[in-house]
């Protein structure tokens, strides 16, 4: 489905809890943008979790984590799921300012998400410095593949022409999920950790748990804004 991810050594491995991690504990700020309906809850509750349920629109931005080993580094993703619609897009740059990672993620059975996109990656450039985060466009919802509005080669191409990476995954059936997060992270780490200062250690955040009876809000909303 989609492009093929870059094969990951194989001491990479995902995990939920911190038994056993290496010495080395780095930060990585990874956010989801893109309209709202295309699935960037659910991506960040299969990156978080490996669970798929029905979600209701984010409201302002959500917020979950995810341990990731990398041989000798353990990178713990803080995974930022923006809301897509239009009246929360004024704020949305304070959620992703400062991200080491940026996933741009459109309906591959919706093409007005795919042209979306493309306004998501101008505002996005103004916010970063070049060479600091890794940006890569995700089609999600593959499993619609019966609906698809937009090509493989559309949204390779296009990622090819910005200078972006490139795949298809499907959050309802979890295909490419895990492969795409482990591919984040050893690009972040060759292309950002390795610089001086690129990556910092991992600070506990002080957080709040939002869940409420019977509403089911898989995230945790957190405080803290930026970087």
């Amino acid at each position: 489905m989609g492009e093929k991810l870059p094969r990951v050594p194989g001491g990479a491995r995902l995990h939920s809890d911190t038994l056993n991690r290496p010495v080395r504990n780095l930060r990585v700020k990874m956010v989801l943008l893109g309209s709202s309906g295309v699935g960037k809850s659910s991506l960040a509750l299969r990156f978080g979790r490996d669970e798929f349920k029905n979600t209701s629109p984010t409201v302002g931005c959500a917020y979950l984590t995810r341990v990731v080993h990398l041989n000798d580094v353990t990178l713990r993703f803080e995974i930022w799921d923006t809301a897509g619609q239009e009246k929360y897009h004024s704020v949305t740059p304070l959620y992703y300012r400062g991200a080491h990672a940026a996933l741009l993620v459109y309906d591959i059975s919706k093409r007005e998400t795919f042209i979306r996109t493309q306004v998501w990656l101008k505002e996005l450039e103004k916010q970063y410095i070049p060479g600091s985060t890794v940006i890569w466009l995700v089609g999600n919802k593959g499993d619609l593949a019966q609906d698809r509005q937009v090509s493989v080669q559309e949204g390779r191409s296009l990622a090819n022409d910005r200078g972006l990476l490139f795949t298809e995954t499907s959050a309802l059936s979890g295909d490419q999920v895990s492969k795409l997060l482990l591919a984040v992270a050893h690009r972040v780490y060759e292309s950002i950790g390795v610089q001086q200062g690129g990556l910092s250690e991992w600070q506990e955040t002080p957080h709040v748990d939002l869940r409420r009876g019977d509403t089911f809000t898989p995230f945790v909303s957190c405080c803290k804004v930026g970087p």
